[in-house]
């Protein structure tokens, strides 16, 4: 069952730009990530250091892998962008969660 994953930051003071820029350059990895339907960052049209990935995945394990195989030096060097850490849901079609 394919889901959708949304993932939430908050740029720190400043970094606003630089945290876009973080997050578009991760669209290619996991773009490529087996399983990944699609891919796009979304920034919040009325406060411009919020912004969320929003993901189309096959399955739950398929984003579980693709976040696992992620090099994890590379997101701990990008914390300093966010004010928090970066929160995330998953979020599954109604017609087939009614059917469960």
């Amino acid at each position: 069952m394919a889901i959708t994953r949304i993932n939430q930051f908050q740029a720190s003071s400043g970094n606003e730009e630089n945290m876009q820029l973080f997050l578009l350059s991760l669209v290619p990895y996991i773009s490529g990530s087996p399983g990944c339907i699609s891919c796009e960052v979304l920034r919040n049209d009325d406060n411009p250091s919020q912004c969320i990935v929003l993901e189309r995945w096959e399955s739950k394990d398929a984003h579980r892998a693709s976040v696992a195989n992620f090099p994890q030096k590379d997101m701990h060097a990008a914390m300093v962008l966010f004010t928090t850490s970066p929160q995330g849901w998953y979020y599954s079609p109604v017609a087939e969660q009614a059917a469960i």
